[in-house]
Order: structure tokens, then sequence, then C-alpha cells
């Protein structure tokens, strides 16, 4: 027996869709700002996991808003060949909601994946379901932008598709209200022994979360809620190591053993979930009056799952060492900010390592000029060696830890008209600006950034030639979490005055878990 310890996704790794392809077990899941799209893992056993792919790498999310673009991938193998649903978000300020859900295909997970096609706008949350009789069916949470309420996710609707053209027939159909934990969304059907089941995720992504099980003989309803429900939650237990447990989707793994993959976090004094959405995986079982539980006994998260399988266990590696002399950027470790990287901003390789010319500030939803790795580890060491000389204080290079447009700390080589080359420490949080410390002078063309981070507190220091000065230790990083992701180490470089002008010169890049 093989025992598991979750989660088996650390970091920014939110709303898993496990399923079974031609030969492996994957999980896909959200990408939100940060690009390529929809990251994929595999595992042939149900017992190790490891990057496979990323999808969307021709996708342009320029404008997106903070926590908009790709939400919640669905992915089924129906006949052949690869299904993913997913949804483009552009905008979530209240009262309104605007959504894109697409569909894509490939005879491989590997691509290429065909052209999206565009399906409707009225939720997020898509997902396909094929019966028996090779009819289709889109499934989405909708959105009704009249209810008094701030979260207006109203119910779950669903369509009839045609498998071949990929198109919706007739009206879309209010499939289920949700129960009283309200929030309902994330809708996934499955069928079983007669029965079609309704997975959703409800009562919000936050404390509250949970999964609802409800069931039909008819793939149309009524759907009876299981009254055991919640199927799963850590709502009602701080203690437990994985809280805000939900949205879930199932699969039957090797030995006709079922398994969930469902979103959680581990937040640092109850409160700071810091690595952001991450997912685990629970042993379930179907019961003798056919309904669906944890096989722990509970509806509580464990912290381990267990495959019958003789399998030796191999934890994803951590930590990471990249020369960036290599053609091209390896994705499983680094990602871009809402537009693939090109080669007139990013250059790479054996004469260069990882060259970056200046774009736009931390705060711009256009086009940022950084590429971030995620943090997957409560304490760590990260650091970069960099060439960098800027002549102007709109000009800046160097390390940050990044959330988002309005959370992030910017540990940023740049020029101040008293002291020349400068290494300053810039602060966001929740869009309030602050540069936290006076311009220390850097001597040197070449220099190493390092950032320590212990849990909630961070350490910057630079190393010039012999000289190690740390620029601000003991900062608080609790608002470096929150939100739909997780932080980012990224490196960066801006130029206000002139984009593509300033240029900076990337050696060697660590990430070292401690």
């Amino acid at each position: 027996m093989a025992k598991i310890n979750n989660p088996v996704l650390a970091g920014f790794n939110p709303d898993p869709c496990l399923f079974k392809g031609k030969e492996s077990y994957y999980i896909l899941v959200s990408t939100f700002e940060f690009v390529p799209g929809i990251r994929v893992y595999e595992s042939k056993d149900m017992v190790n996991w490891n990057y496979k792919t990323s999808i969307l790498t021709d996708t342009d999310l320029r404008g997106n808003g903070r926590g908009c673009s790709i939400w919640a991938p669905f992915a089924a193998y129906h006949n052949g060949k690869y299904y993913v649903i997913y949804t483009d978000v552009k905008s979530t300020r209240v009262p309104f909601k605007d959504v894109n859900n697409y569909i894509i295909t490939s005879d491989s997970i590997m691509g290429p994946w065909s052209k999206p096609k565009y399906i409707n706008s009225s939720g997020f949350d898509p997902s396909i379901f094929f019966d028996d009789d090779n009819k289709a069916y889109f499934l989405n949470e909708y959105w009704d932008y009249r209810l008094e309420t701030h979260n207006k996710s109203a119910g779950i609707v669903i369509q009839q598709l045609d498998p071949t053209s990929l198109d919706l027939l007739d009206q879309s159909k209010i499939l289920f209200n949700g129960t009283s934990a309200r929030k309902t969304e994330a809708p996934e059907i499955y069928k079983h022994n007669g029965y079609y089941y309704l997975l959703t995720a409800e009562g919000g992504t936050e404390a509250g979360h949970m999964v609802t099980v409800a069931r039909s003989k008819n793939i149309n309803g009524p759907y009876e809620v299981d009254p055991k429900n919640p199927m799963l939650t850590a709502k009602d237990d701080a203690s437990l190591l994985l809280q805000c447990s939900g949205h879930a989707s199932i699969v039957a793994g090797p030995n006709s053993e079922w398994y969930m993959a469902h979103l959680m976090t581990r937040p640092l004094q109850g409160e700071f979930p810091l690595l952001g959405r991450e997912t685990s995986i629970q042993n379930i079982e179907w019961t003798s009056d056919d309904w669906l539980r944890l096989k722990n006994g509970t509806n509580q998260p464990s912290d381990y799952y267990e495959v019958s399988s003789d399998t030796q266990v191999t934890s994803m590696p951590h930590e990471f060492h990249d020369d960036f002399t290599s053609d091209s950027l390896d994705y499983q470790h680094w990602n871009t900010l809402r537009v693939m990287p090109n080669s007139s901003w990013l250059k790479m390789g054996q004469q260069t390592h990882l060259q970056i010319t200046g774009g736009e500030s931390p705060q711009s939803t256009f086009d940022q000029h950084l590429i971030g790795k995620r943090q997957t580890d409560f304490k760590f060491q990260a650091t970069t060696e960099l060439s960098f000389s800027p002549i102007s204080y709109m000009q800046l290079a160097g390390m940050a830890l990044y959330l988002d447009i309005d959370n992030y700390l910017f540990l940023a080589i740049t020029y101040d008209e008293k002291v020349g080359k400068c290494v300053r420490l810039l602060q966001s949080v929740k869009g309030e600006f602050n540069i936290i410390n006076d311009p220390i002078a850097v001597k040197n063309h070449t220099f190493t950034l390092k950032i320590d981070v212990d849990e909630l507190l961070g350490k910057f220091e630079i190393v010039d030639g012999k000289t190690t000065t740390t620029v601000k230790d003991n900062v608080a990083l609790g608002f470096l979490s929150g939100g739909f992701t997780g932080n980012f180490i990224a490196l960066d470089v801006i130029d206000m005055a002139q984009k593509n002008r300033a240029k900076a010169q990337f050696n060697s890049f660590d990430y070292l878990p401690k």
C-alpha cells in the first residue's frame, strides 16, 4: 500500500480536474493570468505526479484584471479524443461577470490543440458530459446580476451540445439551484449504477468551501441532495491541515478504487495561505445505498491518501536551478504574465543567459516583462545573479515576491540622482505603494540578490563584490496571500521611460527549500 502525503501539487495549483486519459491519469489546474495557461500533471498509477505540459501557449490575456483570465479547466477523454473546456474571465467587477467559455480538442494531451471554439458567456466553471447514448451536455455556473448578494452565482445550467460540431442545441435549462450554502459553482456530472451524480462547489472558495453531491435517475433532474451533505469540507475544524477544501472531481483509479482531487489551502497562523490554493487527493467510496463518501468515514479531508500499489512514493522535487543557457524557458517552473514572451524582450542562450528588456510597471495588466516561479515551500531561499546599469529611476531590474498587480515586494536595482546606481525595496500592499528603504549605492556591474523567506517573514539582501548588505529584514509577508493565485518569485525588468531600452542579464537563478 502506497501512502501519499497531501498536498500532491504544492503552491498555486487550484481547481483541479482529475480524469483518466488514454494511458495515464491527469490533473489540470487553473492558471489565471499566468501563461502558458492550463497546467497538466500526469501519473501512471495515481501514486507519483509530475508536470507534463501546459496547454494554452497562444493566448492573449492582456488587459484582463487581477484574478481574472483562465479559470477552472475541465477535461474529458472520449472516443479517442481529449476535450478541454475553460473560461477566460475578462472582468469580475460586480454586479456583472464578463466570462467567455471555450472548448478545444486534441488527439493527444501534448497537442496540437484545435482553435478554441466559443460556447457561451452565461457563467464560469464549464464542463462537458458524454452520456452512454453519445449525447453531450454542457454545464456551467450561471450568474444573475439582479441578486442582492455580492456573490451572484445563482445555480447550475445544462444544455445539450452537438458532440461533433460542438454547437449548443436548444436552450439552457436550470439544473440545480444549489443548497443553503449558496455560491454554487464548478458543476461536473458522473454516471454510476444508474444514477447521474452532480458534484458542485459551494460556500465560496475560502473557509466555508465545500463539495456538494446530488443525484438523479434523469440527467435533467430533479436532483436529490445527499442527506449527509456536504460530502467534503473543512469549515467546521480550524485545526485541520487542509483548509478551504472544495471544488472537486473524481476518477476510478487502479484496482477499481475511487479518488477525488480537490483544492485546499494551508494557511499560516490560521489566516495566511501564502502558497495559494493547492491540490490534494482523497480516497472515496460508493456506499451500499449509492452515495459517494470519503473513505475516512468523515466529511473532512485527510492529510494523505492511499493507493493499492507497491510503487515507491517519490516527492516532486522543489529545488530548482537555472543558468538560462538553453534556448527557451522551462515552463515546468517559469511563467509570464498574460501573454507568452517574445524575442523583442526576452533572449536566452549560452552567450546571453537570460536577457530581459524593460517593460511596464508591476501594476500593469498589459505588458510586464517578468518571468515568475511558483512558491512551493513556506521556507526557502531564492538567489539570482544579474548585470544591470540603469541610467534613470524609471529603469529597474531585480527579483520580486509577486502575488498580483496590487501586492508585491520588488528588490530592484535602479538609479538615484544623489547616489547613482542603487538598490531599493519597493512594496505594494492592496495597491498602496511604498519604498521601504533609502537608496543603497551599488558599485559593481554584476551582483547577486537574495530573498530568504521564513514563513511570514522575509529578508532581502544584495551581494555587491565581497560585501553583503541587508536591504531589509523581518519584512511581514502575510499580505502576499489571499485572492485566487499564489505567490511567485519573479525576475522583472522595467523601463517606464522607453520600453525595451534598458537591458538586464540574469546569469543564474536558484530556488532552495529550507
